[in-house]
């Protein structure tokens, strides 16, 4: 099988036939693409495939060429920060080619992305090529509207393209990174007030949970605050720790655990034997698995 991950972030999470076209748009010779996970509150779908350098490269580019035909930001709204119609391209090694590999795929795909659709892009991550600009957080503060206004300053210039964003598909971040976890949790209550302290209370950057980012959203579609997480090293701080964490924040602001959800795929050795039960995990996320995916994928040819 490939062993290269590629986990495409794009702002739309709405519209069906939008989503289909861009994930047709991924398919071609030498992808798999794995899952899709949609989600209308924060308008954005994350997208999962793998394959080999050349293959995964094309299946970008595709994707950028139907993003640009469907998307257009200037009419986009959602809870979840973004920067591009394309917002964010992760590279991922998951065994076999190293990070370096991961690095040279992510940079000359941003190049190619830039010469091809005019679209600014920076690199970020492991590929970043600045230390200021390594966190996604940091590129993305703000959104494309803040953006716009710091991207003719020297130390906010893209790697690639010129210092205007794009009039429909704004900016991109193309990178590469290892393996992180997109995890949800969802709270019995509306107050996003709560959800946002309890954020606050947990990630690293507030002197929390190390290896966790997080931020207090509320999905109007489903009535409720979501403490929406990235988990970027669930070795060293697993999914049980981060959801006892956010239970007991939760039982300090008076509201109660309702689920939690991962969004794209998770690893195997990330989950408890028992996910349902001891994460409240919602039964339709157990098998969003990637090594389950990765088997499917092979004996499908």
């Amino acid at each position: 099988m490939p062993l290269i991950e590629c986990v495409p972030n794009v702002s739309e999470g709405r519209r069906a036939d939008v989503i289909a076209a861009l994930a047709n748009a991924i398919a071609g010779r030498g992808v798999h693409l794995l899952d899709q996970s949609s989600d209308p509150s924060h308008n954005r779908t994350v997208y999962t495939f793998v394959g080999d350098a050349g293959p995964l490269q094309a299946a970008v580019m595709r994707l950028f060429a139907s993003a640009l035909a469907h998307i257009d930001l200037r009419h986009h709204e959602g809870v979840h920060p973004r920067i591009g119609a394309v917002d964010v391209v992760p590279f991922v090694p998951l065994d076999g080619p190293a990070m370096d590999d991961c690095i040279e795929l992510a940079r000359s795909t941003a190049e190619l992305v830039s010469q091809r659709f005019m679209i600014p892009v920076y690199l970020y991550e492991d590929a970043a090529t600045h230390a200021a600009r390594k966190s996604l957080a940091d590129i993305r503060r703000g959104g494309v509207e803040r953006l716009a206004s710091r991207i003719q300053m020297a130390e906010w210039q893209p790697d690639f393209g010129g210092v205007v964003p794009h009039p429909t598909a704004g900016v991109s971040a193309i990178g590469a990174r290892p393996v992180l976890i997109a995890y949800n949790v969802n709270l019995e209550t509306d107050r996003v007030d709560a959800a946002r302290r309890i954020a606050r209370t947990i990630r690293a950057s507030s002197g929390g949970l190390s290896h966790v980012k997080a931020m207090g959203v509320l999905l109007e579609h489903r009535g409720l605050a979501q403490v929406s997480m990235n988990l970027t090293d669930y070795r060293i701080t697993p999914m049980t720790k981060v959801f006892d964490a956010v239970t007991r924040q939760a039982a300090l602001e008076g509201v109660h655990v309702r689920d939690s959800e991962i969004v794209g795929l998770a690893p195997a050795d990330a989950l408890p034997p028992d996910p349902i039960t001891r994460l409240k995990l919602r039964p339709a996320d157990v098998d969003r698995v990637l090594e389950l995916r990765l088997q499917r994928a092979s004996q499908s040819g």
